[in-house]
């Protein structure tokens, strides 16, 4: 059972500095020198942290950070200096926990220890920079309120149930691992349109006609939808958002003959994803953002909602679409135009 603790401990310090680790250190350290907590025999390896030199560099350190933290960017610059760092800091802390031991379990703890910091870390990081999609800082400064407080609440479970502490660490890293492939992908869609922002300004230049072609394999992912042979009107490079499941690069096609139809196809990792939507009624709207530039797809009286994603040097690009899917969702069916034409 001591073991148990022990590691729960270990680790549970290991994840609070993957979020912060200088509020881990500053708040251990300062709770041991004011004698607040009382170590045990077994923990007297983190008697170091209440040295006032340690705690006074933890404390100036976290002041940088509280404001960094709640700043739109400056957090994901720190964040990404801090990449080494936090997990270094949690693979010493884990150390010290467990005491004196041999050279190879050190740098086994190191290691384990290491990752789990790197993993909460990448959590933190990766949130941080979905909400700097958005401009306003509200997001950022309730994100980093919730950090600090989650870092000081963890630190008391681990002070007061440190067995209770590792199974709660251990069902959030699962949780973490678990929605990895999504937290991938979804900062993989970050990274490029932040990449074609700074490379590229919005443009509303009038551009080249709509694309048509597709590459091979998503021509043939295509293909398993269009078993009619219908002509492409239109095919578009784009990433998937709402209505969809989310940040797959694919494209999105419009066909001569179903104008009230859409299709999306995408590689998602070793598997696809090809759909046909069906839009009647729907209404097609260009929707600029500050990373990206949206074609929506909406019906008023529904929640259906469709959204696509285009960088930002694509704003003609994204109005001739909605104006293209407004042409086709205005015209009559066939069974209309042949009674018509009678």
């Amino acid at each position: 059972m001591e073991q148990l603790r022990l590691l729960g401990v270990a680790l549970g310090l290991a994840s609070l500095s993957g979020i912060n680790l200088y509020l881990t250190v500053f708040a251990t350290g300062l709770s041991i020198q004011q004698h607040w907590i009382t170590l045990a025999p077994q923990y007297q390896g983190l008697e170091a942290l209440a040295h006032p030199a340690v705690i006074a560099l933890a404390g100036a350190l976290y002041f940088i950070q509280f404001f960094a933290d709640k700043t739109p960017w400056v957090d994901s610059l720190w964040d990404s200096i801090h990449t080494v760092i936090r997990p270094i800091g949690g693979a010493l802390l884990a150390i010290r926990v467990l005491g004196p031991t041999s050279p190879v379990f050190d740098v086994l703890v190191a290691l384990g220890a290491g990752s789990v910091a790197l993993v909460t870390h990448g959590l933190k990081a990766g949130t941080r920079l979905v909400a700097n999609g958005s401009p306003e800082p509200f997001s950022n400064i309730g994100l980093s309120l919730t950090e600090d407080a989650g870092v000081l609440g963890g630190l008391a479970l681990l002070h007061y149930n440190p067995a209770a502490a590792l199974g709660v660490f251990a069902t959030l890293l699962a949780a973490v691992l678990y929605f990895a492939p999504r937290i991938i992908r979804a900062l993989r869609v970050k990274f490029w349109l932040i990449w074609k922002k700074l490379n590229a300004p919005a443009s509303d230049e009038a551009e080249k006609p709509l694309p048509v072609d597709l590459p091979p394999d998503h021509d043939i992912l295509f293909h398993r939808l269009n078993i009619l042979g219908e002509r492409i009107q239109w095919a578009v490079p784009c990433v998937s958002s709402k209505g969809l499941p989310g940040n797959l690069f694919g494209y999105l096609i419009s066909t001569v003959e179903s104008p009230k139809e859409i299709h999306f196809v995408a590689e998602r990792g070793l598997a696809t994803y090809a759909k046909t939507f069906d839009i009647t009624g729907c209404k097609a709207a260009r929707e600029p953002k500050f990373l990206s530039e949206n074609l929506v797809l909406y019906r008023a009286d529904s929640k259906l909602k469709l959204v696509f994603l285009l960088d930002r040097t694509r704003a003609s690009l994204v109005r001739r679409l909605a104006e293209s899917v407004s042409r086709g969702l205005a015209q009559d069916s066939p069974a209309k135009q042949e009674l018509a034409a009678t």
